[in-house]
């Protein structure tokens, strides 16, 4: 037998002839409110319904905007997470989050405000996409736990979209043997040598010192133990390395060895690769020395020139072999686009491709999880559809044999 609702007796107000029963609430604000019903039992539900949305509104005004939480999280992030780290954190939460979401209440979010948040985000690469996705589940899981939110907005939002990020394949020969032609005896040789030959990450190379260069070793080899990054584009050199696993100690093949010994006899640094008054890069004396590759390549540019003040757009488009109109030094001989990353993961690549085993390959190239490795190794090693034919058939022939003889 359904419960009895306990219904107070309304006071009873006419009006138009018409009498209806009132009561008084306190709203959001503190303000006293009369509400109306025909009955008894209308007048309940709207009381009801009237406190629901009042104390609805009274939640959602002590939490938190996005914006405050955002600064709060990041705050607390940073006793456990690197500087560089924090760094990327900070620019994605001011960028993508904050910027379309901060002035809202964190309980005022919806699902739809995330997901037009993220439109522009889609525009940007897999991986920009999937770290403020994740930025944006860590703070409202976080503002979940805290009781600041009844409902979280993140919930049903995948973790990847966007526009699939296109991977770039590794150097072959020939685009190396042309790379390093390009740039024989300029600024970024050194650099380009210890990506293809070391497998160093960027601030691994920008960091590198020659106290861990041993080069008269019976077997030359280098350790990795510093890493750079740069503050307001001042370079800083910490031993707070990407992962446990990037401290290693690398074998020096002999081109590099030889390489390394000539910079050597000729640096008056103690880091291996430096500016012209022997300290370590800042971030735009790094992309100083990598336009010297940018500019020997036939990708078009543009960059702009003033003339009597005016400011003036000049497009450039290279033609492979031609000198450059300004400069009859710079020779357009590279008909491919190089990353930094490009040079590491060549290096990689040519480990797995001479039969180098995966735990080496990880140790090698710093890599603190296996599967980052495997993803490299399977897509190098079995990729290769004319070299697995002979072992695919085979292992069929063998089975049809078999089958043969049971028959």
């Amino acid at each position: 037998m359904a419960r009895r609702r306990q219904i107070p007796k309304y006071g009873t107000v006419v009006h138009n002839g018409v009498t209806y029963y009132r009561t008084r609430i306190r709203d959001a604000g503190g303000k006293r409110v009369a509400l109306y019903g025909k009955t008894r039992e209308e007048l309940y539900d709207k009381v009801e319904e009237a406190n629901r949305q009042i104390e609805d509104k009274i939640f959602r005004q002590k939490t938190p905007t996005v914006k405050e939480y955002a600064e709060k999280w990041l705050y607390m992030q940073s006793a456990h997470v690197r500087y560089t780290t924090m760094l990327d954190y900070t620019s994605k939460v001011k960028n993508y989050i904050v910027q379309p979401l901060g002035h809202m209440y964190m309980a005022d979010v919806t699902q739809d405000d995330i997901k037009m948040a993220l439109v522009p985000v889609s525009k940007k690469s897999e991986s920009v996409y999937h770290s403020v996705v994740m930025l944006l589940k860590c703070i409202f899981y976080s503002a979940e736990d805290n009781h600041l939110i009844r409902e979280n907005p993140t919930k049903r939002i995948p973790s990847r979209g966007g526009v699939p990020e296109k991977e770039k394949p590794p150097l072959t020969d020939e685009q190396v043997e042309m790379l390093l032609d390009a740039i024989k005896g300029l600024p970024p040789y050194v650099f380009v040598m210890l990506g293809l030959y070391a497998g160093l990450r960027r601030e691994e190379i920008l960091g590198l010192k020659w106290d861990c260069v041993f080069l008269d070793e019976e077997v030359p080899y280098l350790s990795v133990k510093r890493a750079w990054h740069t503050e307001r584009n001042r370079p800083v050199i910490t031993e707070q390395l990407k992962t446990k696993a990037a401290k290693r100690d690398i074998p020096l093949p002999d081109c590099l060895t030889e390489c390394l010994r000539e910079a050597k006899e000729q640096s008056k640094s103690e880091f291996v690769v430096c500016n012209r008054g022997g300290e370590a890069l800042s971030y735009t004396q790094f992309r100083r020395v990598w336009q010297y590759i940018v500019t020997r390549s036939t990708k078009e540019r543009t960059y702009v020139r003033y003339v009597n003040g005016e400011k003036i757009k000049h497009t450039v488009t290279p033609v492979l072999g031609e000198k450059a109109k300004h400069n009859n030094t710079v020779v357009y001989t590279l008909d491919f686009q190089v990353t930094p990353h490009e040079l590491r993961h060549t290096y990689i690549t040519n480990l797995i491709a001479a039969s180098v085993d995966p735990k080496t390959v990880q140790y090698l190239a710093g890599h603190e999880s296996s599967k980052i490795t495997m993803d490299i190794y399977a897509k190098v090693k079995y990729n290769r559809p004319k070299e697995l034919y002979a072992v695919v058939n085979g292992a069929f022939e063998q089975r049809q044999l078999g089958l043969l003889k049971t028959e």
